[in-house]
């Protein structure tokens, strides 16, 4: 019998894009996990938003197999039921007409960025098919949306890259005004930068930006692969601007640690999305799309929503309290249970040194950038975890700064 792998075997066998922490999880159940040792962790991670109702949790367990024991795969020569139930209480429940499936948030947006230059071709010709994005953005690493990524150090070295794109500074109305003309096809925008700090838009940015596209007849984009399906406090983050999108991506927590994906539009749109134009081998998914329907049923509702209300202040509350302590921090922001810590001063650039620190005290914590420690746990982490979670954080805290001193 081999025996259980190990974190060196990662090393051995993986090629080394990825570093990950040294604790190999082996079993989860809510907001905890253990590793092969048996040591409990608490989750703030939520597998980079993802896992938005925990581990293991019961309808999503239910709804995967169930399904598994009906049908798998079918291909996209085919429909199933869970794709088009799912379909339509996506469509029910926000601005859009028509969805579409893919495996991840990357191809969510990749379809996206296809359809608005798309649209753009169909409707004005092929001249109008430039796309703004900004600054410190992330929309995927495919070489498209590393593209319309603010980020350069994602597309550095795979050259030549798509062209016809240019980046504003996010929340500067007046960086956008500078470069949309009538050559602009989409207006590409994150209503919660995540992995660029975890900034939430302005009101008057977002609303400028409707106002911007509809002027020069560009589409607004929004990317809500980690703001989206309740992170923020409603099931998409466009819902608390009041400014609808034409395209709205999701992920992420859409399976609540499926892979899936999807993209949302209006029929205004989403004729140009024609057969033959794009496509997706596991698009659709029976099995994705019925954990899909699980997911989002069960977070869409009132006393989940106002749950990720409560959460975000007992965090926002634990993180002054923390930094009273220790000034470790500049600034706490961010909206739901997606909130980012920005490290002060005297730290600047330690945020991926908690890291380590957090794990030796049983807690798993995120980054945005090393600038930022991120939190983007479980939906429905309990108020305890929460509380559990916190003591651990600062324990790790109190090293880094005994390290600094």
């Amino acid at each position: 019998m081999a025996a259980s792998p190990t974190r060196d075997d990662f090393d051995h066998y993986m090629t080394p894009n990825y570093s990950p922490q040294k604790a190999i999880p082996v079993r989860g159940e809510g907001s905890r996990l253990w590793d092969q040792a048996g040591k409990e962790y608490v989750d703030f991670a939520g597998g980079i938003a993802v896992n938005a109702l925990g581990h293991c949790h019961p309808a999503l367990v239910n709804a995967l197999t169930t399904q598994a024991n009906k049908v798998w795969h079918l291909s996209n020569v085919y429909t199933s039921e869970p794709t088009l139930e799912l379909a339509r209480e996506l469509v029910e429940r926000t601005f859009a007409d028509k969805a579409y499936f893919c495996s991840s948030g990357g191809e969510a947006n990749e379809a996206a960025f296809k359809l608005a230059r798309r649209w753009a071709y169909d409707n004005f010709g092929e001249k109008k098919h430039k796309i703004i994005s900004f600054k410190q953005a992330f929309h995927g690493r495919t070489l498209f949306t590393v593209s319309v990524g603010g980020q350069p150090k994602y597309s550095e070295g795979f050259g030549p890259i798509p062209g016809g794109i240019v980046h504003a500074d996010f929340n500067d109305l007046e960086s956008v005004r500078a470069l949309i003309d009538d050559e602009t096809c989409a207006v590409v925008v994150e209503p919660i930068q995540g992995e660029g700090g975890v900034t939430p838009a302005t009101q008057a940015f977002i609303q400028g930006l409707r106002a911007l596209c509809d002027e020069h007849q560009a589409l607004l984009v929004f990317d809500e692969v980690q703001s989206g399906v309740g992170r923020s406090g409603k099931l998409y983050a466009y819902m608390h601007y009041g400014v609808t999108p034409d395209i709205l991506t999701t992920a992420k927590a859409l399976g609540g640690g499926f892979p899936i994906g999807g993209m949302l539009t209006t029929d205004r749109v989403a004729p140009s999305l024609a057969v033959g134009t794009h496509g997706s081998t596991y698009g659709g998914n029976p099995l994705a799309c019925a954990v899909g329907l699980a997911a989002l049923t069960t977070i869409d509702t009132p006393e989940v929503l106002e749950g990720v209300k409560r959460r975000h202040e007992l965090f926002r509350e634990h993180f002054e309290v923390i930094n009273r302590k220790h000034g470790v921090f500049k600034e706490i922001r961010g909206m739901g249970l997606l909130i980012g810590a920005e490290m002060s001063d005297a730290y600047h650039g330690k945020a991926r040194d908690i890291l380590p620190l957090a794990l030796e005290q049983g807690l798993m914590i995120l980054v945005a950038g090393p600038n930022v420690l991120r939190v983007a746990p479980s939906l429905i982490i309990p108020e305890a975890d929460i509380q559990e979670g916190m003591a651990r954080l600062e324990l790790a805290i109190e090293q880094l700064v005994a390290q600094a001193s």
